[in-house]
């Protein structure tokens, strides 16, 4: 009787153990967990730190493209387009173009060009184009501060266009996407309606915490013309076909009387 209670409490003595054992395992385990998830973004930004930079620094766009997510390393980086070598510099031109008269650029962005980009190469070249734009800025701002004149202005006009037409062709993308989700052609839903002045214009719907025969805002709106408004519409269609004429005539005077005084000079169509 004495032997099996001995045996019983020397089994309980070593599965006590092995729980222990195994529960230390378990917490050193965890703990190796923590540390490696902590030491993966250090180990990100030393392989980024320590990544070359050549072909970065001529092209910003192919700069984008060494960040793909070709490795758990490029997917904890964050989307940006500024050298970690670099800071405040990037607010002024290369140093190859200081003191120079003129600058070499190319032509702006066309709508065309921009409607085969996808829409994460429009989204990296948003950023591109504000990065150039502040730059330009910044040099514009200097040069009037120096009094002196700016290298090739045409660059931040060129950078503007671009700018414009890259949100032209976002603004056609997200209108299609929404006529074939919603059959909407605008983002908020609405309707052309006319005041009382007889002008149409676009009126958006708007959301009431109350029904709309109760409520005395919407009720004392009017989306009708009265009829003894009509004379006074006709007039005013009159007033503006009268001022275009009258425009119009004053500008054919005007270049009858420099084609008198200069006959060798051309004269554009109307």
């Amino acid at each position: 009787m004495t032997g099996n209670v001995g045996g019983t409490t020397a089994k309980m003595a070593a599965s006590s153990s092995a729980g222990r054992v195994l529960t230390l395992c378990k917490q050193f385990q965890n703990v190796l967990r923590i540390s490696s998830a902590i030491n993966t973004p250090h180990c990100a930004a030393n392989f980024t730190k320590y990544q070359p930079h050549i072909y970065r620094e001529k092209s910003p766009l192919a700069a984008l493209s060494w960040s793909t997510p070709t490795s758990y390393v490029g997917q904890c980086r964050a989307l940006h387009t500024t050298i970690s070598r670099r800071g405040l510099e990037e607010f002024f031109d290369l140093p190859e173009n200081w003191g120079e008269t003129s600058v070499k650029s190319g032509a702006p962005w066309t709508a065309k060009q921009l409607r085969t980009k996808s829409n994460e190469d429009l989204h990296k070249l948003w950023y591109v184009l504000l990065k150039e734009k502040n730059m330009l800025l910044t040099l514009e701002q200097e040069a009037k501060r120096q009094r002196v004149q700016m290298p090739s202005p045409e660059r931040l006009r060129k950078v503007d266009r671009s700018i414009i037409r890259l949100e032209t062709v976002v603004t056609e993308r997200e209108t299609a996407l929404r006529l074939l989700q919603t059959g909407q052609e605008k983002g908020r839903p609405g309707d052309w309606r006319k005041n009382v002045f007889g002008y149409v214009y676009w009126y958006r719907f708007k959301e009431y915490a109350i029904p709309w025969y109760m409520n005395k805002r919407y009720k004392r709106k009017k989306f009708y013309t009265p009829k003894f408004v009509e004379p006074f519409i006709r007039l005013r269609i009159e007033k503006n076909i009268r001022e275009k004429a009258r425009k119009a005539s004053l500008k054919k005077k005007t270049q009858a009387k420099l084609l008198e005084k200069f006959p060798h000079m051309k004269v554009s169509a109307p």
